[in-house]
């Protein structure tokens, strides 16, 4: 399980982005991917899935 902060997260188009607490890179996350309601500056876990572009968390919940 990773632990992140959500950088940017837009509802109205469901998307935005985590960045990882130990590497501080960034990955996608989608509304589909979500347990939980997100916002900017949450504390959250996640777990990566390879996605078309790369790597998304997946399994978003708050921390």
């Amino acid at each position: 399980m990773n632990k992140g902060t959500v950088k940017f997260f837009n509802d109205s188009k469901g998307y935005g982005f985590i960045k990882d607490e130990e590497s501080s890179k960034e990955y996608f996350v989608h509304v589909t991917g979500l347990i939980d309601e997100i916002k900017e500056n949450d504390e959250v876990t996640y777990e990566l899935q390879e996605g078309r572009k790369g790597l998304n968390a997946v399994n978003v919940k708050l921390a």
